[in-house]
């Protein structure tokens, strides 16, 4: 029962009906607020070593290691691959400047995932978590035994520090999303750490996303001044298993094993991060890259050219057998790697425009004449997943579709999704140039007497298509040549990696090749994609999308509660991203083209969704040593 004090009852007693009346109010309130309270104590706390929304974890409290790894691998060695263009920034966490390739190795998080489930989390910095029902809060224990790199303890400060330098100095995408999911962070004791969450944010994104953070060392952000928005070659020190070697900048850089890693026996960590080396050989293109490659300059390459691999493994040190080259099942989402139109610009307002563009890109007759016939088309933002939606809305995707049918484009409650435009076998499809002319046609776009497209103000319909890699002159020259021929003023303009950084992170470009690599289990992130809060500030928005029905469906799919609403949510936006035309779709290969120098091993079973070199093959020293004395390896 509550009691008032009796002056506070004799004032409330002796007052009018309609202040009676707001007496009992605030009693209901107290009392509601009371059995709130209640509720929310008697909710049952889940403490766990491991994390999933939708379902039980793959591997037990006990488990000994990962079913993918060798955990009697032998540590030692070094494995060495390339990387393109240049670097000049230790720090990949700024958008200064141009990071070295693996800048974020040395850096854990307190849970990780594993490469062979879905939306599973493991302890890694942490030991275990703690969490109510309603996933208001979680509580991570900190692991005694974590050290950063100089073998300071990682502690619960040294987290909610992180959470708070991301909030003010992170990507500005992100930190929306972290804006709108986390209320605060609150140091329980020297290693637990407390995160609340906004009572409204999406449930599925919450642990994820506290539990994904880089732990930083306070105290080192603290001792040197640094920010984590700023272009710096001296690295933050981190508690992975890699550290920082040596480098020189634009031609090389080179992790090592720490020796005092503090987390080898962990059983999440059994069997993985065996090389006592790795290194990255800068190259100005392919090319230049392959010839590296061939002669020794570096040991392990995942090829991504389909002209090289059909026709360039013809050399000695292949033929002779001291080369492997051979392809690796590759269970992924496609990576959505299309051309990119950037709604920004004013020529690209009109989804007509944007549908003529995609008809003049000739995908079969690249697949056959540039590509060996090696690559399947993308037409999904979730190819090669159960999720890319086909054939007409269903019913339980009209329920999602139809209340945003005046805020998409015209026909997504009738037509089948759009699909990557068919094209004949030759270079040129004519059929396709009479489409991509009458919607241009139709989008008042008329060729004038010098063959240009012209608006009504006289203006020509210009084109830039940016590349940085010459690899990919084959492919967009073509496509070039085609919109020309139906009178757009195209160009194609190759620029050097930092150049094509500077004017990518600026949106100062027209067309570009990107890619938008989704998750089988899509969350927040969808925002820094595809979000209009995030259109002009966010790195991965590239095409600038602002849309009131994607973000409605974006919502959706954060609200999912099980797998079967998820993949129905996930289906209806990945139909209304479609229709909107904002890429044309190129290719994908479902399978690892891998080339190594004999010195590496691996599991028989490579991790359904990691090829992982550099994470859990090992190297075998005695075939290495085979390598040198032949004289073929130096």
């Amino acid at each position: 029962m509550i009691k008032f004090p009796n002056d506070k009852a004799n004032i409330f007693i002796t007052t009018n009906k309609r202040t009676r009346s707001n007496l009992w109010k605030a009693i209901f309130l107290i009392f509601g607020l009371f059995l709130v309270t209640t509720a929310m104590a008697e909710q049952k706390t889940i403490k766990s070593h491991g994390y999933s929304y939708f379902g039980d974890l793959k591997y037990a409290s006990d488990f000994h290691h990962l079913d993918y790894v060798n955990p009697k691998a032998p540590k030692g060695g070094e494995i060495s691959t390339w990387g393109f263009g240049t670097f000049d920034s230790m720090n990949p966490y700024s958008r200064k400047g141009r990071a070295a390739a693996l800048a974020s190795a040395a850096f854990e998080s307190l849970m990780t995932s594993t490469a062979d489930e879905i939306g599973a989390l493991y302890g890694l910095l942490a030991s275990g978590l703690e969490y109510p029902e309603d996933l208001s809060y979680v509580i991570f224990e900190i692991r005694p035994e974590a050290r950063f790199s100089d073998g300071t303890a990682v502690t619960a400060e040294d987290a909610k520090f992180t959470y708070e330098l991301f909030l003010k100095e992170g990507l500005p995408s992100y930190k929306a999303v972290l804006a709108e999911i986390v209320e605060g962070a609150e140091v329980l004791g020297p290693r637990r750490i407390k995160y609340t969450f906004k009572l409204d944010s999406p449930e599925r994104d919450r642990i994820p996303l506290v539990g994904g953070f880089p732990v930083k060392s306070k105290a080192w952000f603290e001792k040197t001044d640094a920010g984590i928005d700023e272009n710096r070659m001296v690295p933050a020190i981190g508690s992975g298993q890699y550290v920082l070697d040596s480098f020189e900048v634009n031609r090389w850089v080179k992790y090592k094993r720490n020796p005092d890693y503090w987390g080898n026996d962990l059983p999440i960590n059994r069997g993985r991060g065996n090389f006592d080396v790795i290194r990255v050989e800068y190259f100005a293109d392919g090319n230049a890259a392959f010839e590296g490659f061939k002669s020794g300059a570096y040991t392990f390459k995942l090829e991504n050219s389909s002209k090289t691999w059909a026709t360039g493994y013809d050399f000695p040190a292949l033929n002779d057998g001291y080369v492997i080259k051979k392809t690796l099942p590759d269970g992924g989402i496609a990576t959505g790697q299309s051309f990119v139109l950037n709604l920004r610009r004013p020529q690209f307002h009109d989804i007509l425009v944007r549908e003529a563009i995609a008809h003049l890109f000739n995908f079969e007759w690249s697949n056959e004449s540039l590509f060996y016939g090696q690559y399947a088309r993308v037409h999904s933002f979730w190819e090669n997943s159960e999720f890319a939606a086909t054939g007409k809305p269903t019913e339980a995707e009209l329920a999602l579709l139809e209340p945003l049918a005046d805020v998409l484009p015209d026909g997504i409650l009738t037509e089948k999704p759009v699909m990557g435009v068919t094209s004949g076998m030759r270079a040129t499809d004519r059929n396709n140039l009479r489409i991509a002319s009458n919607l241009l046609d139709e989008a008042g776009w008329i060729v004038g007497d010098d063959g240009l497209r012209r608006n009504s103000n006289g203006d020509t319909l210009k084109v830039e298509l940016l590349e940085r890699s010459p690899a990919f002159d084959r492919v967009v020259l073509p496509f070039v040549e085609n919109l020309k021929s139906v009178g757009i003023d195209a160009i194609y303009n190759r620029v050097d990696p930092a150049q094509y950084t500077d004017r990518t992170r600026n949106y100062d470009f027209d067309i570009i090749t990107d890619q938008f690599p989704m998750s089988m289990e899509p969350g927040s992130g969808l925002k820094q994609y595809f979000g209009s809060e995030t259109a002009d500030e966010s790195v991965f928005n590239t095409m600038g999308i602002k849309s009131e029905g994607i973000d409605a469906l974006i919502e959706n799919v954060l609200n999912a509660t099980d797998t079967e609403t998820l993949k129905i949510s996930v289906m209806a936006l990945d139909r209304a991203l479609r229709a909107y035309r904002f890429w044309v779709p190129q290719w994908y290969n479902a399978t690892h083209r891998v080339a190594y120098w004999d010195m590496y091993e691996h599991p028989e079973n490579i991790a359904p969704y990691s090829l992982g070199q550099l994470d859990y093959w090992w190297y075998n020293a005695e075939k290495a040593r085979a390598l040198t004395e032949s004289g073929v390896l130096r």
